[in-house]
């Protein structure tokens, strides 16, 4: 069991949220400045020349036809909570520019690896035990460097509270931040958000993986380490759901007691209204135990088959107007899982979407499916097959398209990640940015 948050209050004209821990000072907040001093003792390492703090690192373009009437903490990000920010200079990376760009490590960030990531059932038992040994220091032990946002209210800032959280709860809070339906004028539109229903969402989840890992690599001192997926194509059943691997379910659906994940509880799970972040943050009686029912929906009896994997890559364009789940011949809404792969025209769930209702439970809920591991794995098969479609259609940044989602635009910053990476820029080959996958029966 992870120890209980510890909960700060602080009631400022702007608060500020995920958060490096370095940014919700009294100081940082007031100066709306989210740049942190690193070992140099100069802000982003200048003295080092590591980075600046800079005014608006990314101005955001919008395209025509993004709605501007928005009140969302989240658009923009993050020039509503900071409008100075660290810009890192060549492999430098992270809120202070105090780590490496993904894929390079090293003191100076001079050493190029690449880490392979593999099916699941394709690790040795030393990995495996190490990959379930990892996950229980990620959830166990809070992070150093993030907060998150609790609040049981959006709308005042009074009510705000920054509160700390394990590693993979961190992580899992990310998700469920940045899919928080979208506030306009005072109502909340719930098609749309940040990581999904648009051309950010391979994107999206690339760098949540990324995030991730990296997290682990510096939790473990593990530069090795990379996330397993599993490419459940043709499953009539879920392989993995065995103590041994993800978990077996009981009858009432909760993981078996004598799986790897039986304590884990879902952060954010339980109030799950619009207009909150993550209100049931640090109260463990109000969280839920994971849980997980595979195949309990009649209509969502089996996982997607090879051959709809073959169809979604078979489609050339990234994405399509009007860039949202209505888009039609579009890869990233085939991939989603919102049109058929043959057609790419007829709306049903299948890929990603259909995996996530197969497994009913925790991984139903999208807003805090990310705190069931399976979301992991999950999302780095979803990614393989991203990365199949870059490289069979040498895609690049280029194919990210103009569009008018909030949020989502090619030169928007990713929410909410620090230092700004540009939705676009994750259009381009794992290779450079330090992963590749394994090849698994024949893909």
């Amino acid at each position: 069991m992870f120890t209980l948050c510890t909960v700060f209050v602080l009631f400022l004209g702007v608060v500020h949220c995920q958060f490096p821990r370095a940014c919700t000072t009294s100081e940082a907040l007031q100066s709306r400045t989210c740049c942190p001093h690193w070992e140099d003792g100069s802000p982003c390492g200048s003295e080092s020349g590591r980075g600046q703090c800079r005014n608006k690192v990314v101005p955001v373009k919008f395209s025509a036809g993004q709605v501007r009437q928005v009140y969302d903490d989240r658009l923009e990000w993050p020039l509503f909570y900071y409008n100075s920010t660290c810009k890192c200079f060549e492999n430098f990376s992270g809120h202070n520019c105090g780590q490496c760009k993904y894929g390079y490590y090293g003191e100076n960030c001079d050493r190029k690896k690449t880490v392979i990531r593999k099916e699941i059932r394709q690790l040795s038992s030393e990995e495996r035990e190490k990959f379930f040994s990892y996950l229980a220091s990620a959830k166990t032990t809070n992070s150093a460097d993030f907060v998150i946002l609790s609040t049981g209210d959006r709308h005042h800032r009074d009510t705000y509270r920054f509160v700390d959280a394990s590693v993979y709860d961190i992580f899992a809070w990310i998700h469920y931040y940045s899919i928080k339906p979208l506030l306009i004028n005072g109502l909340f539109d719930e098609s749309r958000n940040y990581a999904h229903r648009g051309p950010a969402f391979p994107g999206w989840h690339r760098i949540g993986l990324m995030f991730f890992e990296r997290q682990i690599q510096l939790l473990t001192g593990d530069e090795d380490f990379a996330i397993p997926y599993y490419d459940w194509r043709d499953e009539k059943n879920c392989s993995i759901c065995t103590n041994e691997l993800l978990g077996e379910s009981n009858e009432q659906g909760f993981l078996d007691d004598n799986s790897h994940f039986a304590s884990w509880k879902s952060i954010c799970s339980g109030y799950n209204y619009d207009e909150t972040y993550c209100q049931t943050a640090g109260d463990q009686c109000q969280m839920e135990r994971l849980h997980r029912k595979p195949g309990v929906d009649p209509f969502v009896t089996s996982l997607p088959s090879s051959q709809a994997v073959n169809d979604t890559l078979k489609w050339k364009n990234f994405d399509t107007f009007p860039y949202d789940h209505r888009s039609t011949r579009s890869f990233r809404n085939v991939l989603e899982g919102f049109m058929r792969p043959s057609d790419g025209v007829t709306r049903e769930s299948n890929m990603h979407g259909q995996v996530h209702n197969y497994f009913g439970g925790t991984m139903s809920q999208v807003e805090i499916s990310a705190n069931d591991p399976m979301f992991l794995l999950h999302h780095c098969f979803v990614d393989k097959i991203f990365e199949q479609w870059l490289l069979r259609h040498n895609g690049t940044p280029d194919n990210y398209p103009e569009n008018g989602q909030l949020g989502q635009g090619p030169n928007e910053c990713t929410t909410p990640y620090f230092p700004c990476y540009r939705n676009k820029d994750f259009l381009r080959s794992s290779s450079h940015m330090g992963y590749e996958y394994s090849v698994y029966k024949g893909m």
